[in-house]
């Protein structure tokens, strides 16, 4: 797939879109002005960034393909963050057994369309429009993508929730996963929060926080506080989670420095210190209402130091800046103890084959019923009071 030129309205009022050749090569004003403020996932530094820096490249199986409709006076009016993907790393959302399915039917898999943030299990918007009524053409855009091409899918990974209809609307097969986040409901202090837990939940919580951050300092930094040393000694935390979690990690070491040059007033660096010294780092952007927590690592194993820095920390910060939510990654049902509660996310997949689209729906519907029967059961275990 190649950059293409055919964008913009035609004479009659119909819309087409072109590809773009990659986030970088837009103009920053004009792709953050169609997708807006609130998710600094989907801004033009973030998602150039990733590019830029090596770490979200055809190499490394994500080839951007940015699908875009520019506005009559030559503007980008909305763009849909894409990528042709060789491979299903790196995504959160687990489509292997489909790749195995169709490939031994004799189809190949991949490449496939990917709308999303690589790397990054972090809801948001995916359809980025100045004109919401773009949208229709912008999903249509991605299946005649899908189409010319012979692919054999696409898929909207982590969709904010108030767009998952569009999808729908469209025909697109849509899948129900689990997170865990913490909800701030109107916390004072960390202190008011644990004053909304059982006794023996709350008592658990503070005598956790007590053992990790004995003999440690604990260090908030953002903005110009944040220096290269500070992104050498979290590269190697980072590095070591990676290794172990991944085998490979997905971000080179300059994707944190451009992160601290282009949106560094988004970011919020925890660092636990050991007379000085940087033992573990949580990462975290910073959105319109939400913290979302991203990387952690650390030099040194410390027992409770991942959900001090991971979790209380985040709830602390949340509760200070007055932020509605705390999103902690993927997974992890060990979060439901710390005080965050199962929530539903969403992704949209495109199959244009008639069979194998039947195959994955049935397949959807069975997968939707376990989970909602198991957060439904993981409600129940929530450390609040009852009753």
């Amino acid at each position: 797939m190649s950059e293409g030129d055919n964008s913009g309205y035609t004479d009659s009022g119909a819309v087409t879109a072109r590809v773009g050749n990659g986030v970088a090569s837009f103009d920053a004003a004009q792709w953050d002005a169609c997708a807006g403020s609130d998710n600094p996932f989907v801004s033009h530094a973030f998602l150039s960034a990733l590019e830029r820096s090596g770490s979200a490249t055809t190499r490394a199986g994500w080839q951007p393909v940015p699908i875009a409709i520019d506005a009559p006076d030559g503007t980008l009016a909305g763009v849909l963050p894409a990528y042709a993907k060789s491979n299903s790393q790196g995504e959160y959302i687990f489509d292997h057994a489909w790749a195995d399915a169709w490939e031994r039917a004799g189809g190949n898999y991949y490449p496939k369309l990917l709308i999303a943030v690589p790397f990054s299990p972090v809801p948001g918007p995916r359809i980025l429009a100045r004109d919401p009524a773009l949208a229709p053409a912008l999903i249509a855009a991605a299946e005649a993508l899908v189409d010319s091409n012979g692919l054999s899918s696409a898929h909207a990974n982590f969709l904010d929730e108030d767009q998952l209809e569009i999808f729908r609307d469209a025909g697109w097969l849509i899948r129900e996963g689990t997170q865990f986040h913490w909800a701030n409901d109107g916390y004072a202090s960390f202190d008011d929060f644990l004053a909304a837990l059982a006794s023996r939940k709350r008592k658990a919580i503070r005598k956790e926080r007590a053992a990790a951050v004995e003999g440690l300092e604990i260090v908030h930094l953002t903005g110009d506080e944040i220096t290269e040393a500070h992104w050498d000694a979290f590269w190697h935390f980072y590095q070591d989670t990676g290794a172990r979690k991944w085998g490979t990690p997905y971000l080179t070491r300059g994707f944190f420095s451009m992160l601290g040059a282009t949106m560094s007033d988004r970011v919020l660096l925890m660092l636990a210190l050991r007379d000085g010294r940087p033992i573990a780092g949580a990462l975290n952007l910073i959105g319109a209402d939400t913290l979302y927590g991203r990387y952690w690592g650390c030099s040194e194993d410390v027992p409770c130091l991942h959900f001090e820095l991971c979790y209380y920390q985040a709830i602390d910060a949340a509760i200070a800046r007055g932020l509605s939510r705390v999103e902690a990654g993927a997974q992890g049902e060990h979060k439901l103890a710390r005080g965050y509660v199962p929530v539903a996310t969403w992704s949209a997949h495109y199959i244009p084959n008639a069979g194998f689209r039947a195959a994955i729906s049935e397949f959807l519907a069975r997968e939707r019923r376990a989970v909602e029967e198991n957060a439904a059961f993981l409600e129940t275990m929530t450390p609040f009071k009852k009753g």
